[in-house]
């Protein structure tokens, strides 16, 4: 997990480094906690994503934590003084739901346990690699409560309403092979190459014009929310839309001329 370049912002809960020309890769680490998630780690992790999402020469994140725990869940120590008013006025995790909402591709690099708010921070996620021994779960029933960063609706959407009720319901967790089977993560790969898999998947991307993988990481995502024929009217708008970049003109230019694209993100 060595790194060509580190960025000068210093955090406590999270390790940034850019390992490839293109590609920010973000570490939780909070090693004692097996990264349990808490209000602090969220406020770097999104301080991270908002200073990434500046950087001109970032097309790809991929995000993971250590071998042991991707995120062995939320700190319950801080959650559990908590009342319905505080949570409730203050509508508590809302912060959380902004990685999904990051306009650049995350890959997400699971290894080891990755249970209730780390099950649904990979599932944040565009992308999901699993170690060989990675083990995810919602078992927030056995604390008397639910999910409540998304875990009851993009588990449903991955792996289909009967597997999200079982999870959810008996706490159970599940393997990485179980969910490759329900196509909740793309592949599984060796636990010591994972993070390496991850970063060329996310060089790829970052290969790409920006504006061309922004507008594809929208509409794939669009399909969950809208209709087909809304999606496909989404989709078609998009892809005139692109017609007007210097990129499209490149990217066909070079199919022609049978060369290598040099795209410029414009």
């Amino acid at each position: 997990m060595s790194s060509s370049n580190t960025t000068a912002a210093s955090y406590e809960y999270i390790i940034r480094s850019d390992p490839a020309p293109g590609v920010a890769l973000i570490q939780l680490n909070r090693p004692k906690q097996l990264n349990a998630l808490c209000s602090p780690l969220f406020a770097e992790l999104n301080s991270c994503l908002d200073s990434i999402a500046r950087e001109h020469k970032i097309g790809a994140v991929v995000l993971t934590g250590s071998e042991r725990a991707f995120a062995a869940g939320a700190d319950i120590k801080e959650m559990q003084p908590k009342t319905f008013a505080e949570v409730a006025s203050t509508d508590f995790l809302v912060d959380w739901a902004k990685v999904a909402r990051f306009r650049k591709p995350i890959v997400a690099a699971v290894n080891g346990f990755a249970l209730g708010g780390g099950c649904e921070l990979a599932m944040m996620c565009d992308i999901l690699y699993a170690g060989e021994k990675a083990t995810f779960g919602q078992p927030e029933i056995k604390l008397g409560v639910i999910p409540g960063a998304g875990g009851s609706q993009r588990l449903t959407r991955a792996a289909g309403k009967s597997n999200a009720m079982e999870i959810i319901l008996t706490g159970r967790n599940f393997s990485a092979q179980e969910a490759l089977q329900w196509g909740l993560v793309t592949k599984i790969v060796p636990v010591g190459e994972l993070v390496g898999e991850a970063i060329k998947t996310a060089s790829t991307i970052a290969s790409y014009g920006r504006l061309s993988v922004i507008a594809a990481k929208e509409a794939v995502n669009a399909a969950d929310e809208l209709s087909l024929q809304e999606g496909l009217r989404l989709e078609r708008r998009a892809f005139h839309g692109l017609f007007a970049t210097k990129d499209q003109k490149e990217g066909m230019g070079a199919f022609v001329e049978k060369r290598k694209a040099v795209f410029t993100h414009e």
